[in-house]
């Protein structure tokens, strides 16, 4: 009896309130954006926004941070540190074309690799696995052997952006998804024929760079960088032209700290969360050179397969 009473209550209170709301009007069910959670729209032209970007291009003369990396399953980064995890590693950038990044493993400190280009040449250094790659930054054939695919200078573009020059034919555009507005910037090269060389994004809530792709011959898309959460850096222009050679760098005021690469061709991404970052300090060419450690074995990539790997007793010295 008590149930029966219960629910005819219920019966006769969703009765009453359908009568006071009209019977048959349907009750909305939009629901409704704070105006705070939604992002602002800012406005600019095609100039604004290349200088926006060639300010961070030229401004940006080297880069020393602290990141952690997180690989994606079956790419080819995953294949060395994936027993890790995450690896924790040190990166060094400065222009025009050196890189140099240390991973570590978390808690012992072990080193996982110690990678180095300099524009011509990259070293890869693997402890567990005992080998010490060495081959030609334009070689892109990709080998059998996932190890042998790690290329330190595909690093470069995500820390120091090529400049847009004057001379390079720019369109704009808007471009909107459900989750953001942007506006992006196409660089095209060539005469006749022209090709898409790279495509800037630009976040229209605060007018901040979240996307740079790179693209080859025929359209290919080689690289598909995404940034976001920016933050102040800690800048230091004057050591950096003093050492750069170079003149007046407009003052960098932010730097991404969450950074992913995504290169389709080469089968993998590679996620970079920036812990600590300086932005042109001074670094000595030294910390860029990568030596082959004692009695690891030398790989030459790139070279017939049919040649024996060296150790470093009888290798070649390297060239520089």
């Amino acid at each position: 009896m008590i149930q029966r009473a219960v629910a005819w209550t219920v019966w006769a209170t969703l009765a009453a309130f359908a009568v006071g709301c009209g019977g048959g009007t349907k009750v909305s069910t939009k629901t409704v954006v704070p105006a705070a959670a939604k992002p602002v729209i800012k406005d600019a032209t095609k100039e604004e926004l290349l200088d926006k970007y060639n300010q961070i291009a030229l401004g940006v003369k080297t880069v020393n941070a602290t990141v952690e990396l997180k690989p994606t399953a079956g790419s080819r980064y995953s294949g060395v540190i994936e027993e890790y995890h995450e690896v924790k590693a040190f990166l060094l950038a400065a222009r025009p074309a050196s890189v140099r990044m240390i991973g570590q493993a978390p808690v012992i400190g072990t080193t996982v690799f110690d990678m180095a280009s300099d524009g011509e040449t990259f070293r890869v250094s693997i402890p567990s696995k005992n080998k010490f790659l060495v081959g030609q930054v334009a070689t892109e054939r990709n080998s059998s052997k996932p190890i042998e695919n790690l290329r330190p200078q595909h690093l470069l573009e995500a820390l120091l952006w090529p400049e847009i020059r004057k001379e390079e034919p720019v369109v704009l555009e808007e471009f909107n998804d459900e989750t953001a507005r942007y506006y992006v910037l196409t660089v095209l090269r060539g005469g006749y024929r022209m090709e898409i060389l790279r495509k800037v994004w630009f976040d229209r809530a605060d007018l901040q760079v979240a996307r740079l792709q790179s693209y080859g011959p025929k359209g290919v898309l080689i690289s598909d960088i995404r940034f976001s959460d920016w933050q102040p850096v800690t800048a230091n222009p004057g050591q950096a032209d003093s050492a750069a050679g170079g003149g007046e760098t407009a003052a960098v005021s932010s730097f991404p700290r969450a950074i992913r690469i995504d290169r389709p061709h080469d089968d993998y991404r590679l996620d970079l969360q920036i812990t600590k970052i300086s932005v042109n300090e001074d670094i000595p060419a030294d910390r860029f050179k990568l030596e082959q450690p004692a009695g690891s074995e030398l790989v030459r990539v790139g070279e017939n397969s049919d040649s024996k790997p060296a150790t470093e007793s009888n290798a070649p010295e390297h060239k520089r």
